[in-house]
């Protein structure tokens, strides 16, 4: 019995090293693994490339495709430089103090050789940390110099406008503006009755104006017809009438022998 007990105490203590040895070489193996998914990274079309080490650029200047790393002591940071969208909801006052919030759509690109200055800069979080702010305050600027009713009529010129500020202002960043695009806008629900009650004020005032005009070109037109027929209507004009609607009878009573004098001009 002994024997059979030293014998199953032996088989588990080799059973234990066996699993040991299982575990570390799968630790190892894994590690392996990782070490080589860790050596490289790739580099798609429309990305730059950037070798950080320890939080360093070391290289700016990755082509893309397949890159090689030291593991876990270089990173590869990619930066977009394909034209991106950001779309925002903003409010600002009008230069009549007109509350109006407005819906705004910004195109933008990278620079690719700035993309470095940018990274060391703000990092990848340029969008929320630059660029957001940055329109925002573009457009309370621009919008501030035009009356509510300018910012709907002269919509063309505030996005030109504010497409220039705002280029100014991250310029010096490496970020270009292709497009700027104001969405909406809307306005205090008091504003708009007013508009609402003045256009139709304005519709009312273009209908009576209409109305008033057709009336004196009909008067004028009457008058002219009534001129023309009373040009028109001579004595022997209305004798001649008078004969051929007459039917040959002879009044009772007329005056003097001639009874068509009545219708001559003295």
């Amino acid at each position: 019995m002994r024997v059979i007990n030293k014998k199953e105490e032996i088989m588990k203590k080799l059973n234990i090293e066996l699993n040991k040895k299982n575990i570390i070489i799968g630790v190892i193996c894994l590690f392996i693994v990782i070490t080589v998914l860790c050596s490289f990274q790739t580099i798609k079309s429309g990305e730059v490339g950037l070798r950080v080490r320890f939080g360093k650029i070391i290289d700016s200047n990755l082509k893309e495709g397949f890159n090689l790393k030291v593991p876990y002591i270089e990173d590869i940071v990619k930066v977009n430089i394909k034209v991106q969208k950001v779309e925002m909801n903003t409010s600002a006052a009008s230069r009549d103090l007109q509350d109006i919030n407005a819906k705004i759509a910004v195109n933008y690109r990278i620079e690719s050789d700035k993309a470095a200055k940018l990274y060391k800069t703000v990092g990848n979080s340029y969008e929320f940390t630059i660029l957001e702010p940055v329109i925002e305050e573009s457009v309370k600027s621009v919008i501030s110099k035009y009356t509510a009713e300018e910012t709907i009529t002269k919509r063309s010129e505030v996005s030109s406008e504010s497409l220039k500020v705002l280029q100014e202002k991250v310029e010096k960043y490496g970020i270009v503006i292709d497009n700027f695009n104001i969405v909406n806008l809307s306005f205090s629900d008091e504003y708009s009755k007013a508009v609402e009650e003045k256009q139709v004020a304005e519709q009312k005032l273009a209908t009576a104006k209409l109305e008033s005009e057709a009336k004196l070109v009909e008067a004028e037109a009457t008058k002219k017809a009534n001129d023309l027929l009373k040009q028109s209507l001579t004595s022997e004009l209305i004798e001649k009438e008078f004969i051929e609607k007459w039917d040959g009878k002879l009044p009772e009573t007329y005056a003097g022998n001639d009874i068509l004098g009545i219708f001559k001009s003295k």
